[in-house]
């Protein structure tokens, strides 16, 4: 094998191993990686009525699909909480070389740690258990009037606001999710 064989293997070896890093390594961090799709994070951001006086609290925020939508269309204050230093890396590159960087803010770290008390919205696309080892900090800390919207997994014990079958989202609003619907509203369906 010659030299060229050998630069374009190690390449692509490389190349490999940081594919598996950025897909797989966030299983070492508690949650497997895998994007909030678009009509997902439109219908999450919409349910939960981000405005500019928001702060937008997203768990495991990845490479910050919801985040930039958050800050760029809404015009809110976002807060990204990652635990996985490659996308922390890419959060802050995309904060840097993109519009309203000043209006992001990039937390890595443990989000089970984190303080919820500035968050008027929290977004979240997290496996069952972490949603029921979050909800009682956000018991213990959430505003009152806060909304948290989860994609895919519902909070236990708690009773959305509003639900989208299509797209799996709940929208809870802080305290009413504790208390269940009230008489005459109930969850709704649809988009």
């Amino acid at each position: 094998m010659g030299s060229a064989e050998l630069e374009l293997a190690f390449g692509l070896l490389a190349g490999a191993i940081a594919l598996g890093y950025f897909v797989f390594a966030s299983f070492a961090f508690g949650a497997g990686y895998q994007p909030t799709p678009r009509r997902a994070v439109e219908t999450m951001l919409r349910f939960a009525e981000v405005g500019p006086a928001d702060t937008v609290f997203d768990l495991g925020a990845g490479t910050g699909a919801i985040v930039f939508r958050a800050v760029r269309i809404y015009r809110a204050r976002a807060v990204a909480v990652e635990v996985e230093p490659i996308r922390v890396a890419i959060l802050r590159l995309r904060r840097r070389l993109g519009p309203f960087g000043d209006r992001i803010e990039i937390r890595w770290g443990n989000l089970f740690r984190l303080d919820f008390r500035s968050a008027t919205v929290v977004t979240a696309f997290l496996w069952p258990g972490a949603m029921e080892r979050l909800r009682p900090k956000f018991e213990a800390e959430l505003q009152s009037g806060a909304r948290v919207v989860s994609h895919h997994h519902p909070v236990p014990g708690w009773t959305a606001t509003a639900t989208d079958p299509a797209t799996h989202v709940y929208l809870y609003r802080w305290p009413d999710a504790v208390r269940g619907p009230v008489e005459g509203e109930g969850p709704t369906g649809g988009t």
